[in-house]
């Protein structure tokens, strides 16, 4: 959920004395952050954090070399389905960080840079519940979705047309690496070169399928 003018203007003068002040003010540089999670599940209000993963777009250049990749301890709820879907086991969550550890990790590398992400409204809002549980606030930051960004390009070239909008899809298409799914830092990543190549580079001419 984003956070109105006045919300932004209440969480600020509720932290005011806080560290977490400067969050609740318009973002004025020029970055953005390509943020992916992998969670228990996909349903955003229930779903339990296991790995975030996030890296800084400045103009047209993926800092890569500025990522993080933070893992968390297992969840409860992870279970033989979860596991099937991102190959992440118990085992492998061992030497995983407390949740607040890894949130105040994740907060000092965003800051309130504007997010990128594909599904990105999803990886917020259980981001926001954790914030809100841990913190007393949700994430301030604006979110752009690179599935929309990709949507609203090839609808100006063949209006009413229906385009497959997954990322190994949107990836091809663009002549941009298939990412090997369910890996959050290539996610991340993949997603922060769709949204460079829409916003600085020349858009292949569509491919649509009849509906």
């Amino acid at each position: 959920m984003m956070i109105n003018t006045l919300k932004r203007w209440w969480y600020r003068h509720k932290f005011k004395d806080s560290e977490y002040r400067d969050l609740f003010s318009r973002y004025r540089g020029t970055e953005l952050v390509s943020l992916d999670c992998e969670t228990t599940s996909l349903d955003p209000h229930s779903a339990e954090l296991v790995t975030i993963a996030a890296t800084r777009i400045q103009d047209n250049r993926i800092l890569t070399s500025q990522s993080i990749h933070l893992t968390l301890r297992a969840p409860a709820s992870l279970d033989a389905g979860s596991v099937a879907i991102h190959r992440i086991r118990h085992q492998d969550l061992n030497q995983g960080m407390e949740e607040s550890q890894a949130l105040e990790k994740l907060l000092a590398f965003i800051g309130n840079r504007p997010l990128v992400g594909y599904h990105i409204r999803y990886d917020k809002t259980i981001l926001d519940r954790y914030f809100r549980r841990h913190f007393g606030f949700p994430l301030p930051n604006k979110t752009v979705e690179v599935s929309h960004l990709y949507h609203e390009q090839l609808e100006r070239q063949l209006p009413n047309a229906y385009f497959d909008l997954s990322l190994e899809a949107i990836s091809r298409h663009l002549d941009l690496p298939v990412p090997p799914r369910h890996d959050a830092l290539q996610d991340a990543i993949a997603a922060a070169m769709i949204y460079v190549r829409l916003k600085h580079g020349d858009l292949p001419h569509p491919v649509a399928r009849q509906a």
